[in-house]
């Protein structure tokens, strides 16, 4: 779109169910920012979005390891997440949440416009029903056996061992999480939205239209899902987590119970509702930003949002009469130190995390989240899954920010204060040469450059051109000498004027680097605004390639260094942090999966049982006991009444002449006015299933257990 009105720019929104590692701040939000900080600078009207998402089963599932509420959970995590965002320069208009009010009702009314206009699909189906816990169970809430790699802890959606992708009724042995149960099958009614009519639609907008300006990586996956044909997409799901399913009936508002909002429908609607709490709080009117023609929408998201994005919602989009996005620029998966980043596994760099070893520990550690921001931008995963490496880190930071930048604007600044007083000195148009021409050549092109890579979408190579720049202005200033031209002032009558016209070109190439450098790293850009004694409205994207940023005889404070050398040792320690931490949480997940035995007894106690094997010669159901069965045992030298739980796994009439191993020596105590004489044994497994412990061969009833 040329020259668009304004921009509204969205990021992905992150569960609120943990911390957020760097490879999410590399997908969605650093690349967003950037982009938003070079519109604003151009001063364009641009609205940049996002907020948690805090619905969908990760919620619940993470509040049900933790101990508590979901409520809790979000609450916790919202503002931890926020202030990491903040703390790496990630500068939203606003950063929403989908709990709030103002997000249910957005969400309720888009559903109900689909709804009333006829393009959902109501449509009855089996899905797998918890009989105990009285509740249909989402996908994270079953578990089995992988029928891939054997794992028996795989979930209904993914097998966290191999990584396939998985439906419920591909898994073996399925349990409920909830209750440890098998879940049986049972009919539900939800609401479609149908993809399948929308096939050509897709096809004309993104195969046709947006097959040049879009990645490839997005273009190919709709393509993909094209050709293996699209299917009707669930709207809603049986679950007391989320945006309630309300339906319009005689002009009220009526709940349908226990169906809530999938949250794929309900997260990107996310971005609309943000952008009405953001009109509220700044007295704006919102809807020329998702009904104007004249709006470009742009949603940056990581790959495994493509569908989603470039799909899914764009089809929400068009049936609710919003404008459609421009681009849907998404990044590949960024891996850490030769493996996949997963919170999961422990193979992961927190946001926070950093922000405490590497912001928090030390003075001026805004330097350090641009340190980050720069890494993260020079191996963007634009086109292909990158690699993040501490000896990466360490060489970027070492080789390029301190060598090239740092050193390039401490040398004109002290230089500017030894050999010109500490001022801005005059430019002397009369001796320019060829190698002053040639860079303030190289100033003019690197903006245009820079400015066609970022409305491009390559922030990778505008970066580049920028610290480019500093490595052809250290040439420059390496070849002019000023130090050395500084020994010649008796001699050489031009010698004054020749140190001042290199200078001069360096501290405005400086004050261009600001500028340029301003939407990757504004941490330093700041920095360098204060050492110049200039004020923000100085890093406008209109003063680049000027040389008159700077005034002659304007006086400059002393030099400070952008950037501080990181040592082997620092390095080191991160290397092996991340290798404690992954061992850490291996060993958590075995013990997890372990079950817990019962405390530690002597073999004097256990010697004090007595076990006999006993035939069971009577078995009937125990009135108003569901679970109960009243046993008649022979013990050989006696019978028994013994009352034992397993009324649900076996019928009377299929255990007369069972063997089984009995606890004789048990007190006696009384069971629905029964009185029971001792304990048989029984075997539970994963599934709850209870089998008798009882011999190989048949043998005499009261032969002892040793």
């Amino acid at each position: 779109m040329n020259n668009p009105k304004r921009y509204l720019i969205t990021s992905a929104l992150p569960y609120a169910n943990g911390l957020k590692h760097i490879g999410h701040l590399a997908g969605a939000y650093l690349p967003a920012d950037i982009y938003t900080r070079y519109l604003k600078a151009q001063k364009r009207d641009v609205v940049f979005v996002c907020g948690s998402d805090e619905h969908g089963t990760a919620i619940p599932i993470q509040a049900m390891k933790e101990g508590t509420t979901p409520q809790a959970i979000i609450d916790k995590y919202h503002p931890i997440i926020e202030q990491n965002f903040r703390d790496l320069g990630i500068a939203f208009d606003i950063y929403h949440r989908t709990s709030a009010p103002i997000h249910h009702t957005t969400a309720q009314e888009f559903f109900t416009v689909l709804n009333n206009h006829g393009d959902l699909e109501i449509k009855e189906s089996e899905q797998y029903y918890d009989e105990d816990a009285k509740t249909f169970l989402a996908d994270r809430f079953i578990k089995g056996t992988c029928p891939n790699c054997k794992y028996d802890n795989a979930f209904g959606d993914q097998c966290e061992r191999c990584g396939k992708s998985l439906s419920p009724e591909e898994l073996i042995n399925p349990i409920s999480t909830l209750s440890g149960k098998p879940p049986i099958k049972k009919l539900t009614k939800h609401w479609y939205l149908p993809l399948n009519k929308h096939e050509d639609f897709l096809r004309e907008w993104v195969l046709k239209n947006h097959k040049d300006d879009w990645r490839a990586n997005v273009v190919g996956q709709v393509k993909s899902w094209i050709d293996m044909g699209l299917q009707p997409r669930a709207v809603t799901r049986d679950l007391d987590w989320g945006v309630q399913v309300k339906t319009m009936v005689n002009d009220q508002w009526s709940v349908v119970e226990g169906k809530v909002l999938y949250v794929w429908f309900d997260a990107p609607i996310g971005y609309i509702s943000a952008t009405k709490q953001w009109a509220l709080d700044n007295g704006k009117d919102w809807q020329p930003y998702w009904y104007d023609k004249d709006t470009k929408l742009v949603h940056f998201i990581g790959k495994d949002n493509i569908v989603f994005h470039a799909m899914i919602f764009p089809i929400m989009l068009k049936l609710h009469g919003n404008i459609l996005p421009d681009n849907v620029p998404s990044n590949e998966f960024m891996n850490l130190e030769g493996d996949k980043m997963s919170t999961s596994r422990g193979w992961s760099i927190e946001m926070d995390e950093y922000i405490n070893d590497w912001i928090k520990k030390e003075n001026g550690g805004e330097s350090m989240a641009d340190v980050l921001r720069y890494y993260l931008t020079a191996i963007a995963p634009e086109t292909k899954d990158s690699e993040f490496t501490w000896k990466g880190f360490q060489e970027a930071n070492n080789s390029e920010l301190v060598s090239i930048l740092g050193n390039y604007v401490n040398r004109t600044f002290v230089l500017m204060h030894k050999l010109c007083g500490g001022k801005v000195p005059t430019f002397h148009n009369e001796i320019i040469d060829e190698t002053d021409k040639q860079l303030i050549t190289d100033i003019l092109n690197t903006k245009l450059k820079v400015e066609q890579l970022i409305e491009g979408y390559k922030f990778r190579e505008a970066q580049f051109e920028v610290i480019d720049l500093a490595r052809k202005a250290n040439q420059y200033m390496q070849k002019k000498e000023p130090w050395i031209v500084a020994k010649q002032l008796t001699e050489n009558p031009n010698a004054q004027k020749l140190i001042d016209n290199c200078l001069y070109l360096c501290l405005q190439l400086t004050a261009n680097l600001a500028i340029l450098i301003n939407p990757f790293l504004p941490f330093t850009a700041k920095k360098m605004l204060h050492m110049m004694k200039v004020v923000d409205r100085m890093l406008d994207w209109k003063n680049a390639g000027s040389l008159k940023l700077l005034s002659v005889g304007y006086s400059l404070r002393e030099p400070q260094l952008l950037f501080r050398k990181i040592e082997d040792e620092e390095i080191n320690f991160q290397i092996e942090k991340l290798k404690n931490k992954s061992l850490k949480t291996k060993v958590e997940k075995i013990k997890s999966e372990t079950p817990d035995l019962k405390p530690e007894i002597q073999f004097e106690d256990f010697s004090k049982i007595d076990l006999r094997i006993g035939t069971i010669i009577s078995a009937e159901k125990v009135e108003k006991a569901d679970k109960l069965l009243k046993l008649e045992i022979d013990l050989g030298f006696e019978k028994r009444t013994i009352v034992s739980g397993i009324a649900l796994h076996y019928k009377p009439e299929e255990i007369i002449g069972k063997q089984v191993t009995v606890v004789c020596n048990l007190a006696p105590r009384k069971m629905r006015g029964i009185e029971s004489n001792g304990m048989i044994l029984m075997a539970e497994d994963k599934a709850g299933k209870l089998y008798f412990v009882n011999p190989d061969n048949t043998i005499d009833s009261g032969s002892t257990v040793s």
